[in-house]
């Protein structure tokens, strides 16, 4: 086999399509485009948005700002479970989010996030409940009925910028302060 004896698939390539080449190519004078109007000229697309006259979709629609009228990228989400789901454990037991999930209260992946845990329903038994928030009622009845709740700590960033107030917010900063001062007096 040589470089010469090279060929293209039958059928993937197709000759170019000739316009405006004279009557007798069927393709000729108006090359396809019809007579006259926007779409028979040089560079005559019509808009996307364009609906015939019509006003368009996007001024019909209320104008409203925002990053997509929505903050859920930037929202917590809690998943909620109420104190009535608890009584699914027994006495004396650590609830974590993983037993949560193991006992069908919510899917593995919610586990993974923020929990809530609301006062709705009675429990009769004490249990250790670790979550990221709770609601007074349900704090209120999970302590009466002998259990702990414990505060999933949520995970928190150092502040790097100066506030408004221009106090210095960050005790990294206070500390690596203090070390130079050290290194300083010693050297």
């Amino acid at each position: 086999m040589k470089l010469s004896d090279l060929r293209p698939a039958p059928g993937s390539s197709k000759p170019e399509r000739r316009l405006g080449r004279g009557h007798g190519s069927g393709r000729g004078k108006t090359a396809g485009r019809g007579t006259k109007g926007q779409k028979a000229r040089t560079g005559g697309k019509v808009h996307r948005a364009f609906n015939g006259g019509q006003t368009r979709l996007s001024k019909r629609l209320p104008f409203v700002r925002g990053l997509g009228n929505s903050n859920d990228a930037f929202r917590d989400t809690y998943t909620i479970i109420n104190v009535v789901n608890l009584e699914a454990f027994d006495a004396d037991m650590l609830v974590h989010p993983e037993d949560l999930a193991k006992a069908d209260l919510m899917t593995a992946a919610e586990a993974q996030g923020l929990i809530k845990v609301l006062g709705d329903g009675e429990i009769d038994h004490p249990l250790t409940v670790f979550a990221h928030k709770f609601s007074a009622s349900a704090r209120a009845k999970i302590e009466a009925a002998g259990g702990t709740v414990e505060i999933i700590p949520t995970k928190t960033y150092p502040q790097t910028k100066r506030r408004k107030d221009g106090v210095q917010a960050t005790t990294a900063t206070a500390t690596a302060t203090a070390t130079v001062a050290q290194q300083d007096a010693e050297g």
